[in-house]
């Protein structure tokens, strides 16, 4: 979006975000449009989705061309990869931002920190890299590195606090307001396709959004329905992805259907959802719906990651809440037969039910605590590059 005549003498805030996955894209275009509600004269250029160009950035570009699962997947698309950073870097020092936004996405975009750093630019970090969980050794460098420091989830001020002396600022975690705002929106509507609906209740089957992870999930999944022949099975595909790539996975079964672009009121009106490990598992809690959360990736990946990852969970929802909240089935674990038996106790044990909801009453408190993350994060990187003083 080209940005429209100031008057003499103003100019405008120049903003540089990028996020490299969904879940980037969809905080990214949240921040997007807190920051236009502080100032209109910004300029935001980005690498992220759909949603970041339609927030109000120039799209330089996609996500989908970004994403690599595993380190089996990284080392395969290295060439790529350095590729995209290169052509990242010349792009930035083109633009000239007064300020660069990183997202997540760490592998990416704490090599454009350092440089950006060393190249003279203001850098801001957005929603932590896992740091706590693996590779910890890169704090050194991100202290370096990142000017600015907003982490979403409240163990992390306390962690960089206490393990690194770093003060960081929480903001709370965006998919609070997110979800609570898209429950009020759609809740009087019916926004899923009639095709894709029938009067047995649902299942939501949401497989992530990369090709590699659909593919070694999806399939499992999939057969669970065969047990279930009561219930409507509903895939939510990725935004990313194209529909024929889902069609060969689909074909065999029946009582499966699909949406796009509208996850969360198929989670509304879901019994259960069997979830890959991710953002999606946080958002399927928040929704209050009951859970199997589901993890597998090449085998050299699982072994790699297996001796590298030093946390008791794999989903935010348990590492959150410090205790196994919602079951996880996690590679060899990860089948048909496991599934069929979680998701049947999710449906039937009235106990279990009572209790998950209990938990995700005491998740949502605390995620809630420091308000609305999005707009929090926006003043706070507005007033970091001079926007209050205009």
């Amino acid at each position: 979006m080209q940005p429209q005549q100031l008057p003499l003498g103003v100019r405008y805030m120049k903003y540089y975000i990028i996020a490299g996955e969904a879940s980037g894209d969809l905080h990214g275009s949240n921040l997007i449009k807190e920051l236009h509600k502080l100032d209109a004269a910004i300029d935001i250029r980005c690498w992220g989705g759909d949603l970041m160009q339609a927030a109000g950035a120039r799209l330089v570009k996609h996500y989908r061309d970004l994403a690599f699962m595993g380190f089996a997947e990284v080392v395969k698309n290295l060439p790529t990869i350095f590729k995209n950073i290169a052509f990242c870097k010349q792009d930035i020092a083109a633009f000239k931002p007064d300020v660069l936004v990183l997202i997540d996405y760490p592998g990416f975009n704490l090599r454009i920190a350092e440089w950006a750093k060393q190249a003279g630019f203001k850098v801001v970090y957005y929603i932590s890299p896992q740091v706590w969980a693996w590779k910890e050794n890169r704090v050194k460098k991100m202290k370096q590195c990142i000017d600015k420091m907003l982490v979403i989830l409240p163990f992390e001020k306390d962690y960089y606090k206490n393990r690194w002396n770093w003060d960081v600022e929480y903001v709370g975690h965006p998919l609070v307001e997110e979800v609570e705002g898209l429950q009020l929106k759609v809740k009087g509507s019916n926004n899923i396709k009639p095709e894709a609906l029938n009067p047995k209740p649902i299942i939501a089957l949401l497989p992530g959004s990369r090709k590699q992870e659909i593919s070694k999930k999806l399939p499992i999944m999939l057969e669970v329905a065969k047990s279930f022949p009561g219930y409507q099975f509903i895939v939510a595909k990725a935004p990313g992805q194209e529909d024929i790539f889902y069609e060969p996975f689909l074909a065999a079964y029946s009582n499966v259907s699909t949406v796009r672009n509208d996850t969360y009121h198929l989670l509304l009106q879901s019994k259960a959802a069997l979830v890959t490990s991710g953002t999606a598992t946080l958002e399927t809690a928040l929704f209050g719906v009951p859970e199997v959360v589901c993890y597998k990736s090449s085998n050299i990946s699982y072994q790699i990651g297996k001796r590298l990852i030093k946390i008791k969970y794999i989903s935010l929802v348990n590492l959150i809440m410090d205790k196994l909240v919602v079951k996880e089935l996690i590679q060899h674990d990860l089948t048909t037969k496991n599934l069929v038996t979680e998701l049947t106790d999710l449906l039937t044990n009235n106990s279990r039910i009572a209790q998950l909801q209990h938990d995700y009453a005491e998740l949502k408190k605390i995620l809630s605590a420091g308000g609305n993350a999005s707009a929090k994060a926006a003043k706070s990187i507005h007033a970091f590059v001079g926007g209050d003083a205009q």
